[in-house]
């Protein structure tokens, strides 16, 4: 049996991947070592590569990932459902490992726990090495919480499960009830796409997309949107004083001036979800007064719950023939081309870029 995994190491912002031959660990209790079956470029990783926001190095990129369990520590580990798991099973899992026993995550926010462990983010130490997608191997702590992937998935499609669409799936349950809810996505990309297609399996009455590139926004009525619409043009304006107004907005971009302007478009008893601010910018630049006399909320998510990734998994698992997901991962490398896989990647031609161990 192979004892050597096979690295691509983050060194420095724009600078030739690293590879690098890692020995096997040696697995504590409740861990697992997975053989990576495959990994997509999410755009965080684009952010961090091109020197967008800081990311520790020497270190492994890639997050979303799935694989096929190689072995596995002494005691056995169960899935998120109490299930055994065995050598062998194709399983996705959360992004992180973290403290159940920590004040955040006993409040309800596991993501946010003391010491949290967030894989494709951490550098590489003595112990724990193999700690992101792109390579041949992940070396899975304990307290991550694990799932079996239904075979009717395929890589292409489950890939993106841990990151993308669980951090939807826990947009939509910050939003609450959709029903007789009209919802724009500001945004539909990879994240803007996946929250079209859960927000009209989960009963909106109107979802409504709004993007900077045209063909995109268009694109976005393949995953359930309605109407799609050009930022900037007046147009969603026109359209809501036709129609009505907006009683939530899932925004990806993170760009503030998209913030601001989806507050101003919220009818009153709005709420305004943020998924996509994970890179330095500036203060926005909020009216508290027009929040207070319009009963408009505003929150945050970074991350998610286990119980998003169980919920996003269920939701793929069931209209991924009715929607397009396969044709997302728009092009695939193996593993020793990762520098050409990124330089693709960053040209924006595709909503994700497979990698192939």
């Amino acid at each position: 049996m192979e004892k050597e995994a096979i690295a691509k190491v983050f060194l420095r912002p724009e600078s030739p991947f690293m590879t690098s031959p890692i020995a096997f660990p040696t697995l504590a209790e409740g861990e697992l070592l997975v053989k990576i079956d495959f990994s997509t470029i999410c755009t965080s990783d684009l952010h961090t590569f091109y020197g967008r926001r800081h990311s520790c190095s020497h270190s492994i990129l890639g997050h979303e990932i799935i694989g096929t369990i190689a072995e596995m520590a002494a005691g056995g580990i169960k899935d998120y459902y109490g299930k055994n798991l065995a050598i062998g099973d194709r399983i996705t899992w959360t992004i992180y490992a973290h403290d159940p026993n920590s004040n955040n995550a006993k409040k309800g926010y596991p993501q946010k726990s003391k010491g949290l462990y967030k894989y494709g983010h951490e550098q590489m130490n003595d112990a724990y090495q193999l700690n992101g997608g792109f390579a041949s191997h992940c070396h899975l702590r304990k307290n991550t919480t694990l799932f079996k992937l239904p075979e009717t998935l395929s890589n292409a499609e489950a890939a993106p499960l841990n990151c993308t669409h669980a951090t939807i799936s826990g947009a939509l349950r910050l939003a609450g009830d959709l029903k007789n809810k009209t919802i724009l996505i500001n945004g539909v990309g990879m994240l803007g796409l996946s929250a079209c297609a859960m927000a009209k399996e989960g009963g909106a009455r109107k979802i409504w997309s709004q993007d900077i590139d045209p063909n995109k926004a268009s694109y976005s009525q393949k995953f359930g949107a309605e109407k799609a619409f050009v930022f900037g043009e007046p147009e969603l304006n026109t359209t809501i004083d036709r129609e009505g107004g907006i009683d939530i907005v899932i925004e990806t971009s993170g760009i503030p001036e998209a913030i601001e302007n989806c507050l101003k478009l919220l009818s009153v008893g709005g709420t305004l979800i943020l998924v996509g601010s994970v890179f330095p910018q500036r203060d926005l630049s909020i009216n508290a007064e027009y929040m207070v006399r319009n009963l408009l909320s505003l929150k945050g998510l970074h991350n998610y719950r286990p119980e998003d990734l169980a919920n996003a998994i269920n939701f793929l698992e069931k209209v991924h023939l009715k929607y397009p997901f396969k044709e997302l991962v728009g092009s695939s490398f193996d593993l020793e081309n990762l520098d050409e896989a990124f330089a693709t990647a960053n040209t924006g031609k595709y909503y994700r870029i497979g990698i192939k161990p």
